[in-house]
């Protein structure tokens, strides 16, 4: 025996909803199997339920999209970030330069390891300590560092922040549209709930088959369990072989 499974997505619920007004509008009042007081509550919320999954998606798509461009920019300021002080780095090796150079980046005099740069704060806090530092020995009358210069890293860098506050911004967005979602989506489902059970109850007593075929011309979904599928399949296998005898 089939059971009634309600919708489980929001576009199943939108699905539902729409199946529902269909019939709505194609049949009078008197006709309808479900009453007209949950038709005209579908009807008030459907808009504003099409608007929200509207607005989820666009932000999402938008997010999705932009963030292409921005990880190429997160890239491209982790490789100069790291060629800036592999240069120091390499400078010091050469004695071109003294450990206490690293002191102006926020590194420490003998550590010539490479600091991680695995995150986007690691990314942001390393690009500030290179460009302030640089400054500063800069203005300390020191000879600035080339290959990459601390301005080219600071054109990266600054690309890289003004796209990572504008994926901010749109997960922000996103993430109020999925709330926006959420808040209404128990209201969607106490419609759809209302009106499969009065689609069902005016159908009552009708035929298990011809009850679920009538409900179903108003979007109800039914579905059988695994251990169903398979006996339905074998009586269907049997049924065409002794079709095939005839």
């Amino acid at each position: 025996m089939p059971y009634r499974r309600l919708p489980n997505t929001d576009n199943s619920r939108l699905k539902a909803l729409k199946s529902a007004l269909k019939k709505g509008k194609e049949l009078t009042p008197m006709d309808l199997s479900f009453k007209q007081s949950t038709f005209q509550r579908a009807r008030s919320f459907l808009p504003k339920w099409e608007k929200a999954i509207t607005e989820h998606k666009n932000t999402y798509d938008i997010q999705i999209k932009n963030n292409k461009e921005y990880l190429k920019k997160l890239k491209k300021a982790k490789l100069y970030i790291s060629h800036f002080i592999q240069v120091v780095n390499m400078a010091v090796t050469r004695g071109e330069l003294q450990q206490a150079v690293r002191t102006f980046y926020g590194i420490d005099g003998e550590n010539s390891i490479l600091p991680s740069l695995n995150t986007e704060s690691d990314v942001i806090d390393w690009g500030k300590n290179l460009i302030e530092g640089e400054t500063k020995r800069k203005m300390s009358g020191h000879t600035p560092i080339t290959n990459p210069t601390i301005a080219l890293v600071r054109v990266h860098y600054d690309n890289f922040i003004e796209a990572y506050k504008f994926q901010k911004m749109l997960q922000k967005n996103h993430s109020r549209a999925l709330g926006n979602l959420a808040d209404i989506r128990d209201e969607a489902d106490d419609i759809i709930l209302n009106v499969w059970n009065e689609v069902e109850e005016s159908y009552s007593e009708f035929p298990e088959d011809l009850k679920r075929e009538k409900s179903q011309e108003y979007g109800l979904v039914y579905v059988y369990r695994k251990n169903e599928i398979g006996r339905i399949s074998l009586i269907k296998d049997n049924e065409s072989r002794i079709f095939n005898l005839l």
